[in-house]
């Protein structure tokens, strides 16, 4: 399933992305690129005295991990218009070094935008770690999709 149009989805359409495993590295270079250098995900002394007793990653980070493995599966790599917006975000659970996360997409609904050359589908999304536990959860207006040309 690849470069999918906005006709191409279904209200109930579910896909699962690979796995990615979230490292030390991974967390450093997300605290230098945005600048978060909080304690709780860079200093291992400080963390052990949460009430996660280690470094976490940022919320932020698992929202691009999560975002990234759905990239990989092409799904809309050359028919995405442009990223509309997140709603519901919440981070369920800590992701800590050396979790390995994947992703859960299903198509929860689709806007049809009259007379226009896109459309708008509705994703709800979880990232889900080895536990099966969901880390992260939230609805996506991201896909504001092409539609299938004309033949």
């Amino acid at each position: 399933m690849k470069n999918l149009y906005f006709e191409d989805f279904e209200i109930g359409m579910k896909v699962e992305s690979a796995a990615r495993t979230v490292t030390e590295a991974d967390i450093v270079m997300f605290a230098s690129l945005s600048g978060d250098w909080n304690p709780i995900h860079t200093d291992a002394e400080f963390a052990k005295k949460t009430i996660f007793g280690q470094r976490v990653a940022h919320g932020l980070l698992t929202l691009s991990v999560v975002a990234g493995l759905l990239v990989r599966l092409g799904l809309t790599e050359r028919t995405i218009v442009a990223f509309y917006g997140i709603d519901k975000l919440r981070f369920t659970n800590p992701v800590f070094i050396g979790d390995t996360i994947r992703a859960v997409l299903e198509v929860v609904g689709k806007e049809d935008k009259e007379g226009k050359p896109y459309g708008v589908v509705v994703y709800d999304i979880k990232g889900v770690n080895q536990r099966g536990e969901v880390v992260i959860t939230y609805t996506s207006r991201a896909a504001i999709l092409k539609r299938r040309p004309q033949a």
